[in-house]
């Protein structure tokens, strides 16, 4: 089997809620995603996603998704899609860095993997650890009794599991985390997720007034260090997410026991084979992970549920799906949340079919 084309489409996914916010006033009201289909000589296209949080979170941005695409997507006709080992040596040698870029490629071959075996993506991470995937849902930036109302608000539909955007003002930060805690009952995982948003000072003063609740701090602090200092100052579960990019930073949170969790983005790492050899990192280590993305739709969900399924459940602290926040569906036969949990399609490959319909024409064609 060889790949034959390489094909492209950008496709807009405006929030349900309006706008989504975090730390340094940053928000984004409409997703810029991108869609990739690889197609092979033996009939089989396999279809990924990906879509960065804007251009000030991570070192991503929607425009260089496509622009990379066309930098590595040359190098990678004519190779065999199943050899994943083969196939991301490829697009490292052929692309520096950027491992966004090369996620949906990567992530599409796990789907013509699956499609080829006739078996769905997370039996082959691993096969199924859990039928049922918990949610979390990230709660936008707002004044803190708007915050509480969405936390209600989301409990009623069904979760248990909340990210509270903080990393503004301290006094303000420290009131939402207080007024949302308020509305949870024992049990209900509440995580102050600043997005790097403090200041080293500004971490210290939150986590000393909010020691006596039960939350968790989220990634704190811009680098590992100002976070590291921050994790030995409070005995609050400590969340990094930010700052591990792949498997060797995994290692330092490991050897230095910076963290009690991490969040796992498929795309920041660079694909479902790199998420894999981190997620199993972890489950060695007995380290509990958040498995999630950047952003996205249906499909990018799908990847989601498939390496969250194939995780066990102990060690699976959450999970998201961000198709249930847009008003846009992508794919059909993408997991669908029922109440606070959702699951991997038992079809081969990721088992979704994208709406061309809605996907318009490609706007990059590599053959």
């Amino acid at each position: 089997m060889r790949i034959t084309a390489i094909e492209a489409w950008r496709v807009d996914l405006p929030l349900k809620e309006g706008r989504y916010g975090w730390s340094n006033d940053n928000f984004v009201e409409v997703f810029d995603s991108t869609v990739v289909a690889v197609e092979t000589d033996a009939g089989i296209t396999g279809f990924a996603e990906c879509c960065p949080l804007g251009s000030a979170y991570l070192p991503a941005y929607a425009g260089g998704v496509r622009a990379g695409l066309a930098e590595i997507g040359p190098a990678l006709i004519g190779l065999d899609p199943r050899d994943l080992g083969t196939l991301n040596r490829r697009m490292d040698a052929a692309l520096r860095g950027h491992p966004y870029v090369k996620a949906p490629i990567d992530i599409a071959c796990w789907d013509i993997l699956g499609k080829a075996a006739g078996l769905p993506v997370y039996r082959l991470l691993g096969g199924a650890e859990q039928d049922e995937v918990v949610l979390y849902r990230a709660i936008s930036q707002d004044a803190p009794d708007a915050m509480a109302r969405s936390v209600a608000a989301y409990r009623a539909e069904g979760y248990t599991r909340f990210q509270l955007k903080v990393g503004g003002d301290v006094e303000t930060d420290v009131a939402r985390i207080r007024a949302c805690r308020a509305v949870l009952d024992r049990g209900e995982l509440l995580v102050c997720d600043a997005n790097t948003g403090w200041t080293r000072p500004e971490a210290a003063r939150v986590v000393a007034a909010v020691a006596d609740l039960d939350v968790a701090i989220e990634q704190p602090c811009a680098s590992f260090e100002e976070c590291l200092s921050i994790r030995r100052r409070t005995p609050l579960p400590f969340v990094l997410d930010e700052v591990v990019t792949g498997f060797d930073t995994l290692l330092r949170v490991l050897a230095e026991d910076a963290a009690d969790a991490i969040n796992l983005k498929i795309s920041k790492v660079g694909g479902l084979t790199k998420a894999r050899l981190v997620r199993d990192a972890c489950i060695a280590a007995g380290m509990p992970m958040t498995i999630e993305d950047t952003w996205g739709g249906d499909i990018v969900t799908a990847a989601i549920a498939h390496l969250a399924r194939s995780t066990p459940a102990e060690l699976c602290y959450s999970a998201t799906d961000f198709n249930s926040y847009v008003t846009v569906s992508i794919a059909e036969g993408a997991p669908q949340r029922t109440g606070g949990t959702m699951t991997a399609p038992d079809r081969p490959g990721l088992g979704v079919t994208p709406r061309l319909d809605v996907l318009g024409d490609p706007v990059l064609e590599i053959r």
